[in-house]
């Protein structure tokens, strides 16, 4: 059980790790902390400009994220860093960071203890070192997307191998469970469920990733913004409602918002399927495609109402529990295989 437990404790601080990773990405946070492994060069981050030491702040740093925003790395001084420090930002990022140490701690004592697991050793102590892997590789990752600026194609990356974590620790938690009613669930095989299930995850998975690429585009546009405000001395907000027109017009944003359809169409297969095969009520199919409805009401407002902030935290926090939950729905199915 002790296995089962840390597992599931890690499982959770996944999850919440990406919901505060997506307070990051959309309240612009994420350069809250433009150094790594400190913040603004202190271990404790500062609440007040007066704070920070100037000297310990890279200034070609700075000059480089500038350029990349379109904006003048000339004009760029260490009274303007100063400037810029946001505490808000700062905190939130700072928050971010902290959340890694409960997974981090928690896969490695899920890796050191999976040597004692009593059932399907093997999987357990090949599984539970990958999740190690996976976290570590993530935090240089972490590192890589401060020090690259906050590169595009890392930033997905970063979300992929969340995504991957979740899926895999799920398994975990499926192979080190003790015996429970569900185990003998008179639910019987149909080929049609796992296919459909696994057409989903896989739909899942890439609408997740394609959803992270949408956030960078609505990051791009709010540093075209800022750097519109700073020409112009403009203190306004950005105009979040006017973004929705532009990213109609990419092919990503066709892409995904058509993707939502599949999983409607899927998920409801799988709940159909799941009743007429079953002689119970099951859960997990009730609240996959209940899941399905909300991501879909979210995408509406998102698409039709305007970015808004809590709008897309709550769309990705989403889908990371689907993916735990439809990937503990497919072990489910896959151990009732003949």
């Amino acid at each position: 059980m002790f296995i089962n437990r840390t597992a599931w404790i890690a499982l959770v601080s996944v999850i919440v790790l990406v919901l505060v990773g997506a307070t990051v990405r959309v309240t612009g946070s994420g350069l809250g902390c433009p150094d790594w492994p400190f913040c603004w060069g202190c271990v404790i981050p500062p609440t007040h400009v007066d704070q920070i030491d100037v000297d310990k702040i890279d200034i070609s740093k700075f000059k480089r994220q500038a350029k990349r925003r379109g904006i003048d790395p000339d004009s760029i001084t260490e009274e303007t860093i100063l400037a810029s420090f946001n505490p808000v930002h700062t905190w939130i990022e700072f928050v971010n960071r902290l959340t890694t140490l409960p997974l981090g701690l928690a896969t490695l004592v899920l890796a050191l203890s999976s040597f004692w697991a009593k059932r399907h050793r093997g999987w357990v102590i090949g599984l539970s070192w990958f999740c190690l892997i996976d976290v570590l590789a993530n935090a240089v990752m972490g590192a890589i997307v401060v020090r690259s600026d906050l590169s595009p194609g890392i930033i997905t990356l970063h979300m992929a191998l969340a995504f991957l974590l979740i899926a895999v620790l799920v398994t975990v938690i499926w192979l080190t469970r003790e015996s429970a009613p569900e185990d003998t669930t008179p639910i019987e095989f149909a080929k049609p469920i796992l296919i459909a299930s696994l057409i989903f995850f896989a739909c899942l998975f890439c609408e997740g990733l394609m959803g992270s690429q949408l956030r960078e585009q609505t990051d791009e546009l709010a540093h075209a913004a800022a750097a519109a405000a700073v020409e112009s001395g403009a203190t306004a907000k950005p105009d979040r409602a006017a973004w929705i027109g532009q990213l109609e017009a990419t092919l990503i944003y066709k892409v995904h918002r058509s993707f939502s359809w599949t999983l409607f169409i899927t998920s409801g297969l799988v709940l159909f399927w799941t009743q007429k095969y079953s002689a119970v009520a099951l859960a997990e199919p009730k609240l996959i495609f209940g899941m399905v409805i909300a991501m879909m009401l979210m995408g509406i407002v998102l698409a039709h109402v305007a970015i808004l902030q809590v709008v897309q935290v709550l769309h990705v926090g989403t889908t990371a529990v689907m993916l735990a939950v439809t990937w503990h729905w497919i072990l489910r199915l896959w151990s009732r295989r003949s």
